[in-house]
């Protein structure tokens, strides 16, 4: 087909409403396109901005960018530059790295209303399925990049991503159009580049029309995965707690092994963490939800631990724990931070610790040591701490984080669990409660 600004208006047809553009533009010859187009249409030439991400990761970075601001410039287009750190982490691939700095210095941009373009086309679908597949990647994966999707507080759109590469070149040659070439993209040290230079130029040689047809492969696998989505939401909401994040093993046994997959993904995808292997999700399966209701299995990897208590599977952030030490509570402040992961505040309450005794006494904060007691209001005798965090089912490894207020050196409250009968008061209007705000942290503890 002749590729023309009316592929713009089709993609934003599919909005309510849109009140900014932001257009990633790179400098190569695909966003240079994706730009130039988007400029063609009359309507929206005041609600376009180009954006160029610096990663400062190649010498020419600088050259690009002054060239891409000419390029809006001349196009009369706003245009803004964001640098990032696009530096690997252990465990992050060079590409990985520069994509999720990219992206989440175009997240900070993109408000309410606003869209951001880029310009993958069908040739980047097909590679990116292929990878998927190369990778034992599952329907998710296999179903490439969607032409719209939420993105920061807005919307990205991939109006290019049924148009073919020859279509873009010929657009960029009738139209004259100048661009860069990123000579990185010649090595195949990276994934993509091997795949790109090396191995589709076979493919196409005996299947021409392979990126059409893999393309099609993605729209049935996409909405094979709708369907799959839809069951495992419904699955997944039935075992799942959103007071902790924790997900009902009892109910999970009643599913089947396929189901408790479903399941345990859905849950990591609940709480925003990087999908495992299918050797992990099995190791969860076998080690972990089938043990004993009274062993202790963890699972690390990743940067979370899987770990059970009783009836629940919790989903913990690997991190190294600060030791808690004791603190004085200033005079006067309404909140005190205890540890870098936990908060502890004292909100008005109709029943607690009388305000007065609150600010007559010396308040401290401690943690355990092993052995501490509390009697407790309506209750005969002393209580062990370790007996009254069984009873409330409190994992063994968040037992020693729980803050102790102790006022003039006498325990006056459990973190927000329980308040001492000594110090238990129902007078409305004159009492204060504790509040503590933490992270679950994995700190393995024997259950003391």
């Amino acid at each position: 087909m002749l590729l023309s600004s009316k592929i713009i208006e089709s993609a934003l047809n599919q909005l309510v409403q849109f009140e900014h553009i932001y257009i990633g533009y790179s400098g190569g010859i695909d966003s240079h396109v994706l730009l130039h187009l988007c400029a063609s249409t009359p309507s929206l030439k005041n609600k376009l901005t180009a954006v160029y991400v610096h990663h400062g990761l190649q010498v020419e970075a600088d050259d690009w960018a002054r060239h891409c601001e000419k390029t809006a410039e001349s196009l009369g287009i706003g245009f803004v530059l964001l640098r990032v750190n696009a530096r690997a982490t252990p465990g992050e691939s060079p590409e990985e790295a520069a994509r999720n700095a990219r992206y989440t210095a175009l997240k900070s941009l993109i408000n309410t209303s606003d869209v951001l373009m880029v310009a993958q086309h069908r040739e980047d679908q097909m590679e990116t399925v292929l990878l998927q597949l190369f990778r034992g990647g599952g329907l998710r994966g296999l179903s490439g990049m969607p032409e719209m999707m939420v993105f920061g507080q807005g919307i990205m759109l991939r109006p290019l991503l049924a148009v073919a590469k020859s279509e873009i070149s010929d657009y960029a040659q009738t139209h004259g159009l100048i661009w860069v070439e990123d000579p990185s993209n010649q090595s195949n040290d990276y994934d993509r580049n091997f795949l790109r230079n090396t191995v589709l130029p076979l493919l196409k040689q005996r299947w021409p029309a392979v990126d059409k047809t893999v393309a099609r492969s993605a729209r049935h696998c996409a909405n094979a995965q709708i369907i799959v989505s839809e069951v495992a939401d419904a699955l997944f909401f039935d075992v799942f707690n959103a007071a902790d994040n924790t997900v009902c093993i009892r109910k999970l046994h009643s599913y089947g092994k396929t189901q408790q997959e479903l399941v345990i993904r859905r849950w990591l995808q609940t709480l925003e963490l990087k999908m495992p292997t299918q050797s992990f999700i099995d190791r969860v399966l076998n080690e972990v939800i089938a043990a004993r209701e009274d062993s202790k299995p963890e699972l690390a990897g990743q940067g979370y631990c899987i770990r059970r208590y009783r009836d629940k599977l919790y989903c913990l952030k690997q991190t190294r724990q600060e030791t808690p030490q004791d603190v004085i509570w200033p005079a006067g402040e309404p909140l005190i931070k205890i540890t870098a992961q936990q908060t502890l505040s004292i909100v008005p309450s109709s029943t607690g610790i009388l305000l007065e005794s609150w600010q007559q006494a010396l308040v401290t904060v401690k943690f355990r040591r092993g052995g501490e007691r509390i009697r407790l209001a309506g209750r005969k005798g002393h209580h062990v701490l370790k007996k009254l965090f069984q009873e409330s089912a409190i994992p063994p490894w968040e037992r020693d984080l729980i803050p102790l207020v102790y006022l003039d050196d006498t325990l006056a409250a459990v973190g927000d669990y329980w308040i001492s009968a000594e110090f238990y008061s129902e007078a409305t209007d004159a009492c204060i409660s504790l509040k503590l705000e933490k992270q679950y942290i994995y700190k393995p503890e024997a259950d003391r």
